[in-house]
């Protein structure tokens, strides 16, 4: 691959929305030890991809300018460097890339070898693209945060999901109800029978009255809330929690960081717990192979070709995609 150029998107500055990338042809990279190049066939969008291009995790990311976004892919080994062995040329994966050198939105990318996982047949690279950054963060939300038991074992908890139709949310509550669970979710009115076609119990529409105020129709208390929206204050949480119920909020800004530390300080049994996502090979590797058994579904919002990436990058900005927008090179 030496010498080749390859189409790629990148963002020079902070700030600048869909308008600030720009289309350019760079040399396609080689992989080093422990590396390996892919040929991308597929990329998820994340919320953090825009609001790491806005300056969210200012000065630490993006490293570097330009950059190149997109940290969710799925492709082919096309080469792979000394010290690998898991992968050969040939392989199809899903892998999770760092951040901090991003990548994604391009025709190659090189990633670690210990971030990719097999891709079977049985899953494309769309929905295998979809699952790194929403799919991890929803496991971690429902298996290690709301402790529920994937396999129906367990006492039986009830979970909120906020933004059920959303990347993340989409897949938390297909996950929580392979445990023992009752599921109430909140989305806009269009995306009602979605969810519930997910599997949710229960759903409300978040403009409503009844949204706004989270209550359960059936009148349960929350063991635990997937919190997947913005702007929801703790108050209005509290009085629909169980009573060592928690609020899991997978977006915690600065004050979701005061309020948990105040309800520690406070021993409130009631807790806001932040979530910072920990990529897992082993994690990933099980959710693609839910996908292939049919226990899992990637609902893709929308696709768009690498030549279209803007338009891509607006709508994950709008914040009002089904599932997970793709970008195919």
């Amino acid at each position: 691959m030496a010498g080749k150029l390859m189409h790629a998107v990148q963002y020079s500055t902070y700030g600048g929305g869909a308008a600030g990338l720009k289309h350019v042809e760079v040399p396609v990279p080689s992989a080093k030890r422990d590396e390996v190049l892919l040929k991308l066939e597929a990329t998820s969008l994340n919320p953090v991809d825009w609001k790491m291009q806005n300056g969210l995790l200012r000065p630490l990311l993006p490293w570097r300018f330009p950059y190149v976004p997109g940290a969710d892919v799925a492709g082919e080994v096309v080469e792979v460097g000394p010290g690998v062995t898991n992968f050969k040329t040939g392989d199809k994966v899903v892998a999770i890339l760092s951040h901090i050198s991003g990548g994604g939105l391009a025709e190659f990318v090189v990633a670690k070898k210990s971030l990719p996982v097999a891709r079977p047949p049985e899953v494309s690279a769309a929905e295998g693209a979809g699952l790194p950054v929403a799919g991890l963060t929803a496991h971690q939300a429902v298996t290690q945060s709301a402790g529920v038991k994937l396999d129906g074992s367990g006492n039986q908890k009830n979970i909120l999901i906020t933004a059920a139709s959303g990347g993340v949310g989409h897949y938390a509550v297909q996950l929580a109800k392979l445990g023992n669970t009752h599921v109430t979710a909140t989305c806009g009115a269009r995306n009602i029978e979605f969810v519930k076609s997910l599997g949710a119990d229960e759903v409300l529409d978040y403009k409503t009255p009844e949204g706004a105020a989270l209550k359960s129709p059936s009148g349960k208390k929350y063991d635990a809330v997937i919190h997947c929206a913005a702007g929801i204050p703790w108050s209005t949480f509290e009085p629909n929690l169980s009573a060592n119920g928690k609020v899991i909020d997978i977006t915690p800004g600065l004050s979701a960081y005061m309020a948990s530390a105040f309800k520690k300080l406070t021993f409130s049994k009631k807790q806001l717990v932040p979530l910072l996502l920990i990529p897992n090979g082993e994690n990933l590797n099980y959710l693609v192979n839910l996908v292939k058994e049919g226990k899992l579904k990637t609902v893709i919002d929308s696709k768009h070709p690498l030549s279209r990436a803007e338009d891509a990058w607006a709508k994950i900005i709008d914040g009002h995609a089904t599932g997970k927008i793709i970008v195919e090179p």
